[in-house]
């Protein structure tokens, strides 16, 4: 899948939020009410990863990266403050997973009256 296409499915999921925000060109921040819970970044820096940098509950960065270093990592700048990421660049997307992700992010910096609109 292209980066083009990635970039476009990732947008689709954000835009399925209540509020939320998906802006920029190459990278990509994903906002809702001018708090960013996440970016794509397509070779940020030159590292050559095409993924997703998402901010992360306290203890979640730690051990999403130990279940599958392989696909996921501390981004730059953003992991001090326990953010985390995951490539989209290496094997299959899940596509369910990242929605997942992304929507647990969302929760951390919506208000609470949006997130209520999200069910479950």
């Amino acid at each position: 899948m292209s980066d083009n296409r990635v970039r476009e499915r990732v947008a689709a999921i954000v835009a399925e939020l209540p509020e939320a925000t998906c802006t920029g060109d190459q990278h990509l921040t994903l906002a809702v009410r001018k708090k960013t819970f996440g970016y794509f970044l397509d070779d940020h820096h030159g590292d050559g990863i095409v993924g997703v940098a998402f901010k992360a509950a306290p203890g979640e960065q730690q051990a999403l990266v130990e279940s599958d270093p392989a696909r996921f990592y501390v981004p730059a700048y953003l992991g001090a403050k326990g953010w985390a990421a995951v490539r989209l660049d290496v094997g299959e997307v899940d596509w369910a997973e990242l929605r997942e992700l992304l929507t647990d992010a969302y929760r951390l910096q919506a208000p609470r009256r949006l997130v209520a609109q999200l069910g479950g």
